[in-house]
């Protein structure tokens, strides 16, 4: 029989403020690089077929990551605790990256990133029951605030939205529990195999159509392009790893709500979107919701001291 399974570190407390405050901040930082993805695979989208963009993202974000991180500078790097863990979170990240990838030849930059804000939906409704992570009726609230900028931003209407957006939605079931499954995993495997088996099974899906859909890329900024989009996918994830060491699914959630911001910035700096008074708008109410978490975390922090001070 085998034995069960150990975790190979403790995750800090949900009471640990610091540790989320650090969580938040790789969050941030993940979810950049998502926005600078999104913005190459809409480009991408232009002059390869989508299938071929998806394991573009996947081959050079394996490449890329094999350079640094592989069986003789990590030992152990496939060996996992949670092996049907490991390969359900990896289809999740692959399923939520295609059909986003997809999306993008029909709906706008600000429309695929205002649907996908729905995840801190499912993230709270699926991380009370599978992890035990519940959260308080502040960070309810503040989702429900935050979730109102991107329903400002694509102001939704009977006909308002092509039908893709109900398979946009489906991808942001996908990533939510992608999330979830992340951070189940987190005390487990180190993050150098997560993120290698994140790429592993992204090649190995995505390799399926390619020969009947494959045509050879001559431009050098298309080749680029299919380099940078691994890339952007590799650190991000790698940000987004760490980040549910040190912080709840649910803590995180919320600032998937900043994404918008950083799309609204690469639209402009690619495309020449200039953001419409609906997305500034949208915007202010995103940041406003994230700098109100922000503040509660601090709050949370100055209060543990206090109390660790009283006790001494």
């Amino acid at each position: 029989m085998k034995p069960p399974s150990r975790p190979l570190r403790e995750l800090p407390a949900q009471g640990d403020a610091r540790a989320r405050l650090i969580g938040i901040a790789m969050m941030c930082a993940a979810l950049f690089c998502f926005a600078l993805l999104d913005t190459t695979a809409k480009w991408l989208n232009n002059h390869i077929p989508t299938l071929q963009g998806v394991w573009a993202r996947y081959m050079s974000h394996f490449v890329i990551g094999f350079i640094f991180v592989n069986p003789w500078t990590v030992k152990g790097l496939f060996a996992t605790q949670r092996p049907w863990l490991q390969i359900g979170r990896s289809t999740l990240l692959f399923l939520s990256t295609a059909i986003n990838f997809i999306a993008l030849n029909y709906l706008q930059l600000d429309e695929t990133t205002a649907i996908m804000f729905t995840t801190p939906f499912f993230i709270a409704l699926f991380a009370g029951p599978l992890l035990g992570e519940w959260i308080g009726w502040r960070r309810w609230l503040a989702i429900l605030v935050g979730f109102a900028g991107p329903l400002v931003v694509i102001r939704p209407g009977p006909g308002a939205l092509h039908p893709t957006a109900f398979l946009s939605l489906a991808g942001a079931c996908c990533y939510a529990l992608y999330n979830i499954s992340t951070r189940s995993l987190a005390p487990y495997d180190s993050t150098q195999t997560t993120i290698t088996y994140s790429a592993l099974v992204g090649v190995i899906v995505a390799s399926i159509p390619l020969p009947w859909i494959w045509q050879t890329p001559t431009e050098p900024l298309v080749i680029g392009g299919m380099v940078l989009v691994g890339l952007f996918g590799l650190v991000g994830h790698t940000f987004l790893i760490i980040a549910h060491r040190f912080a709840p699914a649910g803590v995180l959630a919320p600032f998937i709500y900043f994404q918008i911001i950083w799309v609204s910035i690469t639209s402009f700096a690619v495309f020449g979107h200039l953001p419409t008074t609906w997305t500034v708008a949208g915007a202010l109410i995103v940041i406003a919701s994230g700098l109100y978490l922000l503040y509660r975390e601090k709050k949370m922090k100055a209060e543990e001291s206090l109390e660790a001070n009283v006790e001494k």
